[in-house]
């Protein structure tokens, strides 16, 4: 059988691939603590479970239109005035199976082969993986702790060219948890649309974010560049991952190819995952995922110090998601045979640098913090008595 070249040139997603290993040695009898997925252990808030038994006990569940339901498109734009006080249309949001299903349509409406996009170094790795499927000719722009791990402006301009139609970052990054700073979110962004180029914003993780020195929220990329492509999803800050829910907000013109692209790829979002998602935007569930916004934050103060404990430096502390991006280069291993040894000798399943890009991918690993504070206190001290029995090894 004579397979794609597409599908030849995927390379496995590390985070999973440790995932599968994990469950290896917890089916053999061992207790792993896994900090290798962005998944909350918090789960839908109570209101939205609530609201998907009282739908599933519905005896018709139709398909919606490939936009997704009327009324959750209005419910997030009025997300977006009540958390970020932009007006968003409703005419403009786009419900997708997920922010891969939302990744899917807006990258094959904007691709063409041969089309160069610029993606910072390093950036999670199925963004890429979705552009160069469509035939781009992804660009990696190599970033560092100097620019917390994200592209500005000085980056694009030099990794510019004359065939760039496109570029694409994350603000609060994974794998990083940094966020660009507004100003320079505003510069790239003038500078790509200045230039004829689309700009495409994963804001996954933008309502997980900290709140600036006057209390207010993070804001969204809509707020310095309306005719952005936003990319979003009800997996991280409504804890919603095996719900299968995203958006996008895309520019009015790109509505009708997205509609017929979703109509031809998968019909429409879940009908009952959208059903309970209203209820995401009632008080009762933001409040709840708000305080689990700040109990995220505790989690991170409780590993930045058992990280520092362990003698493994986080070069930017995050100020958003749920990850940290840790230095390992000092214990004289690999980011890979780094997180191997550490699966198998202390039992705690992390994610290589190498997923997310070469320039930091051999000499740093991603911690997510999205499981419970038990499990990451146990991890920590596993992990700081792994690295102390490394020591020996560095002469």
């Amino acid at each position: 059988m004579k397979v794609s070249q597409r599908a030849q040139s995927i390379t496995p997603f590390l985070a999973m691939e440790f995932g599968k290993h994990a469950a290896e040695l917890e089916a053999a009898g061992h207790r792993v603590i896994k900090l290798n997925l962005g998944e909350p252990d918090f789960g839908a808030p109570p209101t939205v479970l609530a609201e998907l038994q009282r739908v599933a006990s519905q005896a018709a569940l139709p398909y919606t239109g490939a936009l997704g339901l009327p009324a959750l498109r209005e419910a997030i734009a009025g997300f977006y005035q009540s958390q970020h006080g932009i007006t968003v249309s409703p005419e403009r949001i786009v419900v997708t199976a997920g922010a891969s299903a939302a990744l899917l349509l807006v990258t094959a409406a904007l691709v063409d082969p041969g089309d160069e996009v610029l993606v910072g170094d390093p950036s999670y790795p199925c963004n890429r993986q979705f552009l160069s499927g469509f035939g781009a000719n992804v660009r990696l722009v190599p970033t560092d702790a100097a620019s917390r791990f994200q592209l500005d402006l000085a980056a694009v301009q030099r990794h510019w060219s004359a065939r760039t139609q496109g570029l694409m970052l994350a603000t609060p990054s994974n794998p990083t948890g940094t966020s660009v700073p507004a100003a320079e979110l505003a510069a790239i962004c003038d500078w790509a649309k200045r230039h004829g180029a689309w700009r495409l914003i994963d804001e996954i993780y933008l309502n997980l974010s900290d709140a600036d020195a006057q209390g207010r929220p993070a804001q969204t990329v809509l707020a310095v560049d309306p005719e952005a492509i936003v990319i979003n999803s009800f997996s991280k800050y409504f804890g919603m991952t095996g719900w299968r829910l995203g958006w996008a907000v895309v520019p009015e013109a790109l509505v009708p190819l997205l509609e017929r692209l979703a109509q031809n790829y998968y019909i429409c979002a879940s009908t009952p995952a959208q059903l309970a998602a209203l209820a995401c935007f009632t008080p009762e569930a933001l409040a709840v995922c708000e305080a689990r916004r700040a109990e995220f934050a505790g989690r991170r103060t409780l590993v930045l110090e058992g990280l520092a404990h362990a003698g493994l430096p986080v070069p930017v502390q995050p100020d958003g998601a749920f990850y940290v991006y840790i230095d390992v280069s000092h214990t004289g291993l690999d980011s890979m045979q780094f997180c191997q040894r550490a699966l198998r000798e202390a039992r705690v399943a992390l994610t290589p640098g190498h997923d997310f890009g070469p320039s930091s991918g051999g000499t740093h690993v991603r911690l997510s913090y999205a499981a419970s504070r038990e499990d990451l206190q146990e991890g920590l001290a596993r992990l700081a008595a792994f690295v102390a029995g490394l020591k020996p090894r560095q002469t």
